[in-house]
């Protein structure tokens, strides 16, 4: 299922989804735990993007995992450039790991941080708990650091690849 898509290997084209949508997500998700009055003109489109964004990382790490399986199977990779591969590889796993605890963050602030439509909306937390609106905001943070971080190095590390030659 992840291998090809009209003949063209999957992972080249899965990959551009995750690149655009983990940092959309990261800076939208940081931007609502933290500046009321987007909360009510962006409350949807975060809540589909904290669906979206986890499922797209993960259809890029599946099909990277196929596309890798797929050259080793036809003897296609050079036994130096395993390493390489490797780390791209574990690389992608900590993308899809963070991007689904950044998407269940999120989800958590789309769904416990509701906005008011009043003066209240102004105001810090738009309804939440004091606490849990700390909670959610430095989960959510870190979330979108790391996020962030691994979808960077995974792209970097792919491009390298795909430039050097395997």
């Amino acid at each position: 299922m992840f291998e090809e898509f009209m003949d063209i290997p999957a992972h080249p084209l899965l990959v551009h989804a995750p690149v655009v949508f983990v940092p959309l997500l990261a800076l939208l998700a940081i931007a609502y735990a933290f500046v009321p009055v987007i909360r009510p003109h962006t409350r949807w489109v975060l809540g589909a993007l904290a669906v979206v964004t986890p499922i797209s990382a993960l259809f890029a790490k599946l099909s990277g995992d196929a596309f890798f399986d797929r050259l080793d199977e036809a003897g296609r990779i050079t036994e130096g450039f395993y390493p390489t591969l490797e780390e791209h590889q574990a690389l992608g796993n900590m993308t899809a790991f963070t991007t689904a605890i950044l998407g269940l963050a999120t989800l958590a602030l789309v769904l416990f941080v509701v906005p008011r439509r009043s003066a209240a909306a102004l105001e810090p937390g738009g309804g939440a708990q004091p606490l849990l609106l700390l909670g959610l905001r430095v989960l959510t943070v870190l979330a979108a650091l790391a996020s962030l971080y691994y979808v960077v190095r995974t792209g970097d590390t792919g491009a390298k690849a795909v430039w050097t030659g395997y």
